[in-house]
């Protein structure tokens, strides 16, 4: 398969897929969260999709791996927004492992594909 756009990245669908999931997740929050970890979490969450795709069509490698590592800075926000989580008790410990391991699979092929661009 041809890759056309970031769309047909395996780790931008992935980045999608925590997207949603945090949302989803998020949505059960304390409503005095909402401005707070809600908020930083959703944004956390969307960065990693976002970079991905705004490096993907630029011109140098460096550029490219510049945001790559961005989403990369926002997966391990994430991972630990989802600690803070499940200590308040907003998520189970069994969601929070579900997140972890989404996250960290995010996070090691982006590794990998920045190894791949060196």
């Amino acid at each position: 398969m041809k890759i056309k756009n970031h769309k047909d990245l395996r780790i931008w669908q992935k980045g999608i897929e925590i997207t949603d999931l945090i949302y989803k997740i998020t949505d059960k929050f304390p409503k005095n969260e909402l401005f707070s970890l809600t908020a930083q979490m959703r944004r956390a969450a969307i960065s990693i999709s976002s970079n991905i795709a705004e490096g993907f069509p630029r011109h140098s490698k460096k550029e490219y791996k510049h945001f790559l590592s961005i989403a990369l800075g926002s997966c391990s926000e994430l991972e630990t927004q989802v600690i803070i989580a499940k200590r308040k008790k907003y998520v189970s410990e069994e969601g929070s492992v579900n997140l972890e391991n989404m996250i960290n699979y995010e996070s090691k092929m982006i590794l990998n594909l920045l190894k791949l661009l060196k």
